[in-house]
């Protein structure tokens, strides 16, 4: 993901991986946002925030502009009081990271990235923490629907996300 290009093309995929998180986070019941289906983890809603608020939004905004700020979880979770409220939020957070990563150049993920960690990375490096960082907390969220007794969506199943989030027809050469 040095370039812009390939970069881009890793994002068309990621928006497609965020469609099947949205059906997972529409399948937990609304009651079960803050309570702990695997004990000794985050509960739903804060695993959700600290994915969207930090990885979805935060690290893309802090590509494009040099620097990931400080997010405060707790606000942001404290705030969510309904199944509607997660959803929103979590659309939101992808609305805006969406737009920053469009808005990555070849020099923001070559130059580097101050952020609040206590360690300064290229934009390159911080693409891969969303990266892993996304899939990491994805696999949390399956592991929380099966311990809620849901059946996820398939890992690969596209087809099936809502039209923001679904394969997109390509160009034949």
């Amino acid at each position: 993901m040095h370039d812009r290009k390939t970069f881009l093309g890793w994002w068309e995929h990621f928006r497609q991986m965020n469609g099947i998180t949205m059906r997972i986070i529409a399948s937990i019941p609304g009651e079960k946002f803050d309570t702990h289906p695997i004990p000794n983890m985050r509960t739903p809603k804060e695993l959700l925030v600290h994915m969207y608020g930090v990885v979805v939004r935060d690290i893309p905004a802090g590509i494009s502009t040099g620097e990931i700020k400080n997010f405060d979880e707790k606000p942001a979770v404290d705030s969510l009081k309904s199944k509607d409220d997660v959803i929103r939020f979590c659309t939101e957070c992808w609305t805006a990271g969406d737009k920053a990563a469009k808005a990555i150049t070849d020099a923001n993920l070559l130059g580097l990235v101050k952020t609040p960690w206590d360690m300064d990375m290229p934009g390159v490096v911080a693409a891969g923490i969303v990266n892993d960082e996304y899939l990491h907390h994805r696999g949390q969220l399956y592991a929380y629907t099966r311990a809620l007794g849901i059946e996820p969506p398939a890992v690969w199943d596209f087809e099936h996300n809502d039209a923001a989030f679904a394969p997109q027809a390509t160009a034949k050469a």
